[in-house]
């Protein structure tokens, strides 16, 4: 059986009530979308619980889609200071499942992701998720979370192919 890219990346944009993921796949230079969605643990869950959902749920996608690497969204400094620790806190869960499935993880700033993607570093999450669906050649029918998760496997492609093209790493 033929693999159906050359490399397959799983994007996340971390949330502790809502993980937005992206499988994003690039065959002969081509883009390819996999599959879009989010993880949402149930709202009425303490902290813990929704983080071993995030967790759970994330290992199950891994299994089922094998990817060869992930891109993760760096934690952006937010004004409410609890709300960055639960981001913070969503994002350690992310990692600490692809750790468990030995998945090589990348990070990107929001703002070097929406430059990569937009040509701005303030671009709003529409803009986003236009370029994302031009990009994937595709109509953007997914939740905006999806759609930034999208975004963060696109930018973690196009530095790849930047790296291989320079030889040297583009971070």
């Amino acid at each position: 059986m033929s693999k159906k890219t050359d490399i397959l990346v799983l994007g996340l944009d971390p949330g502790s009530r809502c993980t937005g993921y992206g499988f994003v796949g690039e065959k002969s230079g081509q883009l390819i979308l996999v599959d879009a969605g989010t993880i949402r643990p149930h709202p009425n869950k303490d902290l813990a619980q929704r983080l071993g959902d995030i967790f759970t749920k994330l290992v199950a996608l891994i299994d089922k889609y094998s990817p060869d690497e992930a891109a993760v969204e760096d934690v952006f400094t937010a004004y409410n200071s609890s709300a960055a620790l639960k981001l913070g806190q969503a994002r350690g869960a992310i990692l600490v499942a692809c750790a468990h499935k030995h998945l090589p993880v990348s990070s990107y700033e929001p703002t070097m992701i929406k430059k990569s993607l937009v040509g701005g570093g303030r671009a709003d999450k529409n803009q986003v998720a236009f370029m994302v669906g031009q990009l994937l050649n595709c109509k953007p029918h997914w939740a905006k979370d999806a759609s930034d998760a999208l975004a963060v496997a696109i930018t973690h492609l196009n530095h790849r192919k930047l790296s291989r093209i320079t030889g040297c790493h583009a971070l």
